[in-house]
């Protein structure tokens, strides 16, 4: 059907850092090119040039548009040349509902200026229907999931007729079937003549929706070929600049007494009064133990954890700590039994975005960095460079922002803040969410190694693969209850997915 889009010889530089260097890449009418990269290997920024958030003058290179030159001075300019954006991170007005959201700024009229919003409201449900979301065009978005607001940004963009979508990480907060759903779709607009530029950390899913995979590393385009042509391996090994022996570096180790133990625990529904969303769950974590927690999205995975942590209200169940009954009704007093939470949303609830690196990193230690109230600055610098240096991390000065660095190299600095105060049971929600493959493999490296100093580790995560090649043992919720517990010589992918679904 010709060319769609062409992106030649494209610059950008943030002060002395080259972010992309000398990159090209074109996309048919109907295709599906796949973008991959480890994060800060240019993909992002490469999107925002396209989207106008980066407005011509910003970089140097050229965007071609049906083969016509384009100036995009705004994200309003790339909309209107046909391109629309999903990003991974929402962005809606909560307190707006679905359809005034889907259709903000350009809401269906009568009599030239008056809103329609019987027509509002039937457009509306035709887009919801596309995507699969089964939710009330009239619903206040504060209503929806993560899940659901993300598959509500999709029909948005839909709904703008586009020539090109670009999906940044589109499934990062999709369930499995919801994840199977925005394929279909994708396959389905493909039919219609419709691109797609599809960046995602999940391999399978790259393979399963692309025509071509272009890779990224260090702001430089490694490598393009046709999604058939290229094995999982090889573009891993393009996306890292090595070749990784194992995906998962799970060792076996031996499984010590009982550390971590909750009882009959009980919290209630955020949203629904005189609900509970976990309901009288019971299991332990041993030392040297990674525990795996499966369940679908609403299952009471993420709320089980921070009512543990005091992050949220229990209204029943107890909780013992090496055999001690302990009583958490805050974080600092999980803290103080040596418990550890990274969040399932880093930006919300993992990272203060207006302190430093540094200040992130040492935030959960500041009795063992200052004296007498008072930081002591060798001690801070002491620590966070040791600790920087032992997960990896990709960053300018120490004291940059947080916000400087890339999402692998954040998850990093909260996990740091956890292993410097020297947590004994360390819980982790969707550790891995959209970070790249190698920042990944790291983590994984990480669990082991703490696993292996028989610290207590809990992870919660969304895929499937990934719990089954790290867990010791799985427990699997569904509807508020535990459905189901494997040891890991008897995992089964279908018999946990039949838990997790209530089957």
């Amino acid at each position: 059907m010709g060319e769609l889009l062409e992106m030649r010889n494209i610059f950008k530089r943030f002060g002395a850092t080259v972010a992309l260097d000398d990159v090209s890449i074109d996309l048919d009418y109907g295709e599906v090119v796949a973008l991959v990269g480890e994060n800060g290997a240019g993909k992002s920024t490469l999107m925002k040039i396209l989207s106008g958030s980066y407005a011509n003058g910003t970089y140097e290179g050229e965007i071609y548009i049906d083969q016509k030159p384009q100036m995009f001075k705004s994200s309003g300019d790339s909309e209107a040349a046909g391109i629309e954006m999903i990003y991974q991170e929402i962005s809606l007005h909560l307190d707006l509902t679905v359809a005034e959201n889907m259709f903000l700024g350009c809401y269906p009229k009568k009599f030239g200026f008056v809103v329609d919003n019987k027509k509002m409201h039937e457009n509306a449900k035709k887009y919801l229907e596309i995507v699969g979301l089964d939710v009330s065009s009239k619903e206040m978005v504060r209503n929806l999931s993560t899940s659901q607001q993300q598959l509500l940004c999709i029909a948005k963009a839909i709904s703008r007729k586009p020539k090109l979508l670009v999906l940044d990480e589109p499934t990062s907060a999709l369930t499995e079937v919801d994840c199977q759903i925005l394929i279909k779709i994708i396959k389905n607009l493909k039919a219609e003549g419709i691109s797609s530029i599809y960046i995602s950390h999940k391999l399978e899913e790259v393979f399963q929706v692309a025509d071509r995979i272009s890779v990224l590393r260090d702001g430089k385009l490694i490598s393009t070929n046709m999604a058939k042509d290229v094995s999982t391996n090889s573009m891993i090994e393009d996306m890292v600049g090595r070749k990784i022996s194992t995906m998962f570096p799970k060792e076996e180790v031996e499984r010590g007494g009982v550390l971590f133990s909750a009882k009959n625990v009980t919290v209630p529904h955020p949203y629904v009064s005189h609900k509970n969303i976990v309901e009288d769950v019971s299991f332990d974590v041993h030392r040297g133990e990674i525990l795996g927690i499966a369940g679908l999205v609403g299952s009471g995975r993420s709320e089980l954890v921070n009512a543990i942590f005091g992050a949220i209200k229990k209204t029943d169940g107890e909780t013992f700590m090496n055999g001690k009954k302990i009583n958490i009704s805050s974080p600092n007093q999980a803290i103080e039994y040596n418990i550890g939470l990274l969040t399932e949303d880093r930006k919300k609830s993992g990272i203060v975005e207006s302190m430093t690196i540094r200040e992130n990193m040492t935030l959960a230690n500041l009795g063992g960095i200052s004296k007498n109230g008072v930081i002591i600055r060798a001690r801070e610098n002491e620590a966070s460079n040791a600790y920087s240096k032992r997960l990896n991390l990709k960053h300018g000065a120490m004291t940059d922002g947080i916000t400087s660095l890339s999402g692998g190299n954040q998850q990093k600095v909260i996990l740091a803040k956890w292993l410097m105060k020297n947590v004994e049971l360390l819980i982790l929600d969707e550790p891995t969410r959209g970070i790249d493959v190698g920042a990944k493999v790291e983590i994984y490296k990480i669990m082991t190694e703490l696993a292996k100093k028989g610290m207590g580790v809990v992870m919660i995560s969304s895929e499937l693969p990934e719990l089954l090649a790290m867990s010791d043992r799985i427990i699997v919720l569904g509807n508020g209850n535990i459905n189901g517990e494997f040891d890991r010589q008897d995992f089964s992918p279908s018999e946990i997915m039949h838990a997790a679904t209530g089957v």
